[in-house]
């Protein structure tokens, strides 16, 4: 069966079968692009956080976010580079805001951009041909059953369901729609228009509990206060030149193929990929109303332990690409070398039919898993 992998960010959409993905070292996907087991260990665990207050009224969806509403609630940091601290700062701000009420999950970002442009008008047309913004959302965090939304400067969207993440075989359900989606766009200056300057372009979605309860915890609709989900906004910037006036996307040198594009996210995922969830941030949704008291984000220990578990599975795809099959025991992998600060970390491994499940005692009397394709997960013991 063929799948689109959609992308793993510089490389153009690609085609490879979903057995030649489960056969990759499920590192990076993209050819060129892939870090070793020991740089990806390396990257800090430090995700951005963000704590969303609940709206006392619904916002009005038109792109402008001049809503009251969204009055107490912050600004993110601005966008770095998908790679981090590695790669220069992006040339153009992007920031973003969140919030909630029991109806929806309210997002707004603000793209800082001289000469606005768009050309996709179908939805679900693979919108990152154009610059566009980007919303990852995995509510129950076992980076398995995400959304992905993407939304161009002319508000139109591809929204997909993926099933695991392509490194790990998953395949994106491009048939799924965000039912009851709003998204509308504002923008600073004038659209497709080149010899003036913009300043750039406002984005407002409403992505509706109803829908987003299909890959949440319980599917009770709208989160409780407290809960924490986890979530990265990246935005895709193409450099661009005017060719018999109309913007075109600048060509490498000698060749007819557009330079690569800029990503710039939120939380930083430390490889031109952002298919690993692992590396994206947290929302909280708080019962506080907007512009009232504000609310600190409260740390789980266990998304350290997460973080251990995920180690040995890098380990474990570099040692199956090296030997073609995963190691036996965690003696090999070197296990007794990773440390969790607060709990001794005494992880156990057993093979099963398709790979193997790695478990270890957490914090809170907690056991964390992750298996063969990087499902991770906490369980009460």
């Amino acid at each position: 069966m063929i799948a689109e992998t959609h992308r793993t960010k510089r490389a153009m959409s690609w085609m490879l079968c979903a057995a030649t993905l489960a056969a990759t070292s499920l590192l990076v996907a993209a050819p060129g692009q892939q870090r070793s087991a020991a740089e990806l260990e390396a990257l800090a665990f430090a995700p951005q956080t963000y704590v969303a207050p609940r709206l006392s009224a619904p916002i009005a969806i038109d792109g402008r976010v001049d809503d009251p509403g969204w009055n107490g609630a912050q600004w993110t940091a601005p966008f770095v580079d998908i790679e981090g601290e590695r790669k220069p700062a992006p040339r153009f701000r992007t920031r973003a805001k969140m919030a909630w009420d029991d109806r929806a999950f309210y997002i707004a970002a603000e793209l800082e951009e001289p000469d606005v442009w768009g050309t996709l008008t179908e939805r679900d047309a693979v919108i990152f041909h154009d610059n566009d913004f980007e919303v990852f959302i995995d509510p129950d965090g076992d980076t398995h059953a995400y959304y992905e939304l993407e939304v161009n400067a002319l508000a139109t969207p591809w929204d997909l369901l993926l099933i695991k993440p392509y490194r790990d075989g998953g395949p994106a359900i491009h048939a799924w729609d965000m039912a009851g989606l709003q998204a509308r766009v504002d923008v600073k200056g004038t659209i497709n228009r080149p010899g003036d300057r913009d300043d750039g372009w406002t984005i407002e979605l409403a992505l509706p509990w109803t829908i987003l309860k299909e890959a949440a915890p319980a599917p009770r609709g709208a989160p409780r206060p407290g809960d924490r989900w986890r979530i990265n906004f990246s935005r895709v910037e193409w450099q661009m030149d005017v060719v018999d006036g109309k913007y075109s996307k600048r060509l490498q040198t000698g060749s007819k193929n557009p330079l690569p594009e800029d990503n710039w996210v939120w939380s930083p995922q430390g490889a031109i990929n952002m298919h690993m969830p692992e590396r994206w941030g947290y929302v909280q949704f708080s019962d506080r109303p907007a512009g009232k008291e504000s609310v600190a984000f409260t740390d789980d220990p266990n998304e350290r332990v997460k973080w251990a578990l995920r180690r040995l599975y890098y380990r474990q795809n570099a040692y199956r690409a090296a030997h073609g099959a995963y190691a036996t025991t965690l003696d090999v992998l070197n296990a007794a070398d990773i440390r969790v600060d607060g709990i001794d970390f005494k992880p156990a491994m057993g093979m099963t039919a398709s790979g193997y499940e790695i478990t270890t005692p957490g914090f809170d009397s907690a056991t964390v898993h992750i298996t063969h394709d990087g499902r991770v997960w906490t369980s009460n013991r």
